[in-house]
Formats: structure tokens, C-alpha cells, sequence
């Protein structure tokens, strides 16, 4: 009555492990869990868990206990267990059946060693010298291969010196012990397995997500950059927002699955932008295509000026004062030289262009012709390099600003057509709405503020900060901390980021930890948090 009572209740609780296994989600815990377990059931002192190496030709220890000697390695304790690995094979090639963990792996059999004193055929010395090491006595053994669902052999249980649960002395492990031992180890396998499987899945996504990246990276190292740096400053307000504790967003606190929800948006929040071309990205002057035209109409001064120095040769020889002649030569060449000079400058368009440059631009545009190899004369500038040239700020037209935020529709659109799992279901909704504004005025959807999560409100602020602060853009200078924190006060002021966001932004000194990574030495001055925070809000700006 005792005895079936005693395997009744150790059946219950094979089936109370393999429960807790299925639900566990840290591997190492998760080993920790399978070795307790087994010691528990065959009431062993000593125990060790091992996993097959990944070229499967050894086993490395992952977790070893001995409560009599309280040795614990591997699992949670945060010591490793590195010893050498157990080899398959021996040098020669041969199967090593010389150790009883080796034999179990090789052969997918359990075996049970009464006294490791008086058993034939295994080389025991390892055990002997740990042994004489710890002053401990090894006697029986019990060694189970771990078979997953497929028939492979993921590792080996091997269990040491049974107690008697009355007297306490070292016992030989039962015929029970084997099979229950051998159902444990079936668990275990099939639920380390699909644990491994989902964090070999789980790193492959990311490092896919990191590839795209690198996709990005590499059709234009100026947007590469931004896709990197990003995702690290998102998790950084992130984690000054969990910290939080005052405020309207006081409330707000991730889990280790949020976190890794806000990464992933993070690192894709512009794939899009591999579907933008590269010379609309890339495009560091006002004329630049391809290449920059600045050269064409450098090339076109000089057609004009050689048909001026003609012109005035031929003036010369039909009987013309030469030195007037010459003089009015300089005199265009002058001219000429003043309205390139200008052309290049205003090509640059690091900075708001007047509207008395701008009428500049369209009178230089007539104020030349030039001959073309057949024949034909046409103005210095053409109604598109002029449209280019005439652009107020940066240096894009309207047009190739289009085409650059449809990046974010092209990022909606791929990551919408994604077969998410649950818990990475709102990637699309904080990667898809980095450019919305509090206002309602941004873009692709014109969403407002109480339409957008918190997580896609920090996206927002991230995207445009470290845009401010680059050094990889080619159309900017990288600007300050107090600069870009001033411009992203007036920001928030106005409707475009949120303004409590912000604060905590700059409340936690996240803006520092992320200048002391990613920012030149000159770019980190001192930042009057005062003075931008009083900036950020509505109310502050309404008066200035």
C-alpha cells in the first residue's frame, strides 16, 4: 500500500513537472527545473545534465548539483559549468562507449550501475579524481538519454548515489527510478527542445530585422546609421518612462515582451525606406541627382565665357577698340564669376533661402544663354534647375519630399502584411506612426495624439532627436545637445511631439546616456533643462 501510494505520488508529480515545463521560458531555468525534478524523484545526491554540442560529436555540461557537498553550477546560480566537453569520439574516430554519458548519447540506452567500485567496461577515473577532490564517494549511477519528438538525442541525465529515504545511505536506483527518470527525460527533451526552437527563431527574427538594416546600411550609409541608433534611443525613453513614477504617465511599464515589441518597431520602423531611391536619400545639394548638376551649369559658364572671349576676338579684328574690348571681357568675366559663386552657395541649402535669392536665382537663369553642339541656344538653367535652386530649406523639392515620406507608407504596408504573433502584434502601429504628430498635421494618416500608443509617441521623439544630432547626414551639420533638445522643446510646444514625453526625456538625462554613446565631444555642451523644459509646454510658448 505504501509502495503504490509512494509511485502515485511521485506520478503526480512527474505530471506537476511536466506541466511546469511546458511553461517554462527561460532555458536555464528551465534545466535547473529538469535536473531538481530528477533528483527528486530518484532521491539523489548528485546530478548532471548534459546537452549535445551543436556539431553533435560531445556533451557539455549545463547544470550539475551535489546537495552533500553543496556544489551547484549552471542554471540560475550564475556560475558556469565549464568543464570540458565529453567527447564522442576518440582520436582515432572510434565511438568513445569508454563513459557511461558518452554510451548513452552513442546509443540512446539508460544505464544503471550499482557500484561504480565493482562495474566492468566504463572508465570511471574522471569520477575517482572529482572524488578525491571533494572528498566525496560515488557509488551509483544512473544514466538516461534525454530523445526528443524526432528520435534525436538532445543530452543525457545522469543521476549519482541514491539515499535511501529511510536510512539515508547510498542504494542502488530502482526500476522505478528508470522509468520515471526515462518519462522525465522524455518531457524534458520535447519541452527544451521547443524552447530552444523558439529562441533560435526568436534570434533569427532579429537578426533578419538587423539584416534589413544592413540592406538599408548599405544602398546609403546616411539612413543606415539612423536605423541603428533609433531602436537603442527608443529603449532608452522607454525604460526613463518605466522608471517614471510622477506625472500623467506614471502608469506606464513594460514586460519583457513589451520590450522586445518596441525593439523589433524600433529596428524596422524604416524598412520602408529600401524602396526609396537612393539619389532622392542621398541627396546632399539642391541640383544632385544621380550626380550633382552643379557641374553642368559650371560647364555651361564656361561654353559662355569662351563665346564671349570669341566675340570679343572677332570684335577686335573687325576694327574695335581692343582695350575697351578687353575690359568689357573682364568686366562678364567678373560678372560671372560673382553669379557662379552665388549658384554654388545657394546649391548647398544647409540654410532658409531669402526670397531676394531666390528672384537672384531666376534672373541668373536668363541673364545667359549658351550654345548647344547643334546649333540650338538655351538659358544657363532649365525650369526644373531653377525649381531645385529655388527651394526655401534643405534640399529637396515637394515633390522628392513625397517620395521620401512614402517611406513610411511602404513601412505600414510591409509590415502590415506580416503574419505577426500576438505579442509582436502592434509592431506595424509604433514602427507605422514615427512621423505622426500630436496635432493631427503629420503623415501618412494625420493621427493624433489620444489615436497613438505611448510606445509610438516615444518612437516619434527618438526619430527626430537623433536626426538632429547625426553626423552622418549629408545636407547637415550635427547640431548640439541644448540645440536639438531647444528644437524638440519648441516641438513639443507646438503640437508636434508630446510634451509629457519629453520631460521625462529630458527629466532622466536619457539625451545624455545616449549623447555619451552615439555623439562627438563637441556636440555635448551644457543643457539649461529649466529654460527647455519652460519651452515645451503650450502655455510657456503662447507667452513668449
Amino acid at each position: 500500500m505504501d509502495k503504490h501510494s509512494d509511485l502515485s505520488q511521485q506520478l503526480a508529480y512527474l505530471n506537476q513537472i511536466g506541466i511546469e515545463l511546458s511553461r517554462e521560458q527561460k532555458i536555464d531555468r528551465l534545466l535547473e527545473h529538469i535536473l531538481q525534478a530528477a533528483q527528486t524523484i530518484t532521491n539523489a545526491d548528485g546530478g548532471t545534465l548534459y546537452l549535445m554540442n551543436e556539431a553533435r560529436d560531445g556533451l557539455r555540461f549545463a547544470i550539475l548539483r551535489t546537495a552533500s557537498l553543496g556544489i551547484a553550477y549552471g542554471g540560475t546560480t550564475g556560475k558556469p559549468a565549464s568543464w570540458p566537453e565529453i567527447p564522442l569520439r576518440n582520436e582515432d574516430g572510434s565511438e568513445n562507449h569508454s563513459l557511461v554519458v558518452a554510451h548513452t548519447a552513442l546509443t540512446g540506452n539508460t544505464i544503471n550501475i550499482e557500484d561504480v567500485r565493482h562495474a566492468e567496461g566504463f572508465d570511471f577515473s574522471g569520477t575517482r579524481r572529482f572524488d578525491a577532490a571533494n572528498g566525496y564517494s560515488s557509488r551509483s549511477f544512473l544514466s538516461v538519454p534525454m530523445q526528443d519528438h524526432q528520435g534525436e538525442i538532445i543530452g543525457v541525465l545522469q543521476m549519482i548515489n541514491a539515499l535511501d529515504p529511510d536510512s539515508g545511505q547510498i542504494c542502488r536506483f530502482s526500476g522505478a527510478h528508470e522509468g520515471l527518470v526515462a518519462s522525465l527525460a522524455s518531457q524534458a527533451a520535447v519541452a527544451l527542445t521547443n524552447r530552444m526552437l523558439i529562441e533560435q527563431m526568436r534570434t533569427l527574427f532579429v537578426a533578419f530585422t538587423r539584416l534589413i538594416n544592413q540592406a538599408i546600411d548599405e544602398k546609403s550609409p546616411h539612413t543606415g546609421g539612423h536605423c541603428q541608433r533609433v531602436p537603442v534611443l527608443t529603449m532608452l525613453i522607454a525604460e526613463a518612462l518605466h522608471d517614471n513614477d510622477a506625472g500623467p504617465l506614471a502608469g506606464f511599464s513594460m514586460s519583457e515582451q513589451d520590450r522586445e515589441e518596441l525593439e523589433i518597431a524600433g529596428l524596422l520602423h524604416d524598412c520602408g525606406k529600401i524602396t526609396t531611391p537612393v539619389h532622392v536619400v542621398d541627396k546632399a545639394t539642391k541640383l544632385e541627382t544621380i550626380f550633382d548638376r552643379i557641374r553642368l551649369v559650371d560647364c555651361r559658364f564656361e561654353i559662355i565665357l569662351r563665346d564671349a572671349e570669341l566675340e570679343m576676338l572677332r570684335a577686335c579684328r573687325g576694327g574695335e577698340d581692343a582695350l575697351a574690348a578687353e575690359q568689357a571681357l573682364a568686366d562678364f568675366r567678373a560678372r560671372v564669376a560673382a553669379d557662379r559663386t552665388f549658384l554654388h552657395r545657394a546649391n548647398v541649402g544647409s540654410e532658409a533661402m531669402e526670397e531676394a535669392d531666390q528672384q537672384r536665382v531666376r534672373e541668373i537663369a536668363t541673364r545667359y544663354r549658351w550654345h548647344a553642339v547643334d546649333g540650338s541656344t538655351h538659358p544657363l538653367l532649365d525650369s526644373d534647375e531653377v525649381a531645385n535652386l529655388c527651394i526655401r530649406a534643405g534640399t529637396l523639392t515637394a515633390a522628392e519630399r513625397e517620395i521620401i515620406n512614402h517611406h513610411v507608407v511602404s513601412t505600414q504596408r510591409m509590415l502590415e502584411a506580416l503574419p505577426w504573433p500576438r505579442h509582436l502584434a502592434r509592431v506595424p502601429e509604433y514602427a507605422g506612426n514615427h512621423h505622426e504628430r500630436m496635432d493631427g498635421r503629420g503623415y501618412p494618416r494625420g493621427l493624433t495624439r489620444v489615436d497613438m500608443s505611448v510606445q509610438a509617441r516615444i518612437m516619434c521623439i527618438a526619430d527626430i532627436f537623433e536626426a538632429l544630432t547625426a553626423s552622418d547626414r549629408p545636407y547637415k551639420k550635427p547640431m548640439t545637445l541644448s540645440t536639438a533638445l531647444g528644437i524638440l522643446a519648441r516641438m513639443a510646444g507646438s503640437g508636434h511631439v508630446d510634451p509629457d514625453i519629453f520631460e521625462v526625456f529630458l527629466r532622466s538625462k536619457a539625451y545624455h546616456r545616449y549623447a555619451e554613446r552615439f555623439l562627438a565631444a563637441g556636440q555635448i555642451d551644457v543643457v539649461d533643462e529649466a529654460a527647455i523644459l519652460a519651452a515645451s509646454r503650450p502655455e510657456c510658448v503662447a507667452q513668449a
